[in-house]
């Protein structure tokens, strides 16, 4: 990672270093066994770009341990992972040595304009200050094919409080990390995609399961074209 990353990238890519074993322990392959709201916007996203009539493939952006990049492989995309942290990228390849993953940063994609059919980003952009969002969407806008699809979760917040809306970490598993959290939104969020060029497609909200706190968000949106 060189110095030009802002400072946020750099802390959240040695946090991630840092808990990458405990975090694959925490979220194993099977994680997604229960998750039957997620699987079923999978689904969807999965019909939603092959029905695009590209073949482009889709990058998991934050794609950690590899079980979501996976699962997208087994509905029949074409996809690789794409996450900031190198030992989370050494985790995914050991357990799924069949697909690529690739260290990088969702805020400067390695790839050409108009290169992906589709983008998923769980529970990553997060991670993501709220003065770099912009950018960020604007940087999915860019790599997305035209009717390119791109797939959001996160934790839901909202703007009427700011102060609970941001959570920094000095430890988690027992490590000392320094890790940054943003609660967002939905509508909030949809705003800023639509800003950026990519127009909402559908907008779910999942209440808290047993051992969650916070409402979980999912956005589908297209880019026009």
């Amino acid at each position: 990672m060189s110095a030009e990353h802002p400072d946020f990238i750099r802390d959240t890519r040695t946090s991630y270093d840092t808990i990458a074993d405990a975090y694959g322990e925490r979220f194993p392959a099977d994680g997604l066994a229960g998750l039957h709201v997620e699987r079923a916007l999978f689904g969807v996203f999965a019909e939603l770009v092959g029905a695009n009539g590209a073949a482009a493939p889709v990058a998991d952006l934050g794609s950690g341990p590899g079980h979501v990049t996976a699962h997208l492989k087994n509905l029949g995309l074409p996809v690789f992972g794409v996450d900031v942290s190198p030992r989370m990228v050494t985790l995914a390849r050991r357990e799924y040595p069949a697909l690529r993953f690739h260290v990088g940063s969702m805020t400067s994609l390695d790839l050409p304009d108009a290169t992906l059919g589709g983008i998923t980003a769980l529970y990553s952009l997060i991670h993501v200050p709220d003065e770099h969002l912009p950018a960020t969407l604007a940087e999915f806008r860019r790599v997305l094919v035209p009717g390119g699809y791109l797939l959001l979760a996160f934790q839901a917040g909202s703007d009427a409080d700011a102060d609970t809306e941001h959570l920094h970490l000095a430890e988690r598993f027992g490590h000392e990390i320094s890790l940054d959290y943003y609660w967002r939104d939905p509508d909030a969020v949809a705003g800023q995609l639509g800003k950026a060029g990519l127009r909402p497609h559908t907008r779910v909200l999942r209440e808290p399961q047993e051992g969650e706190v916070r409402p979980r968000a999912f956005l589908l949106a297209r880019k026009d074209g």
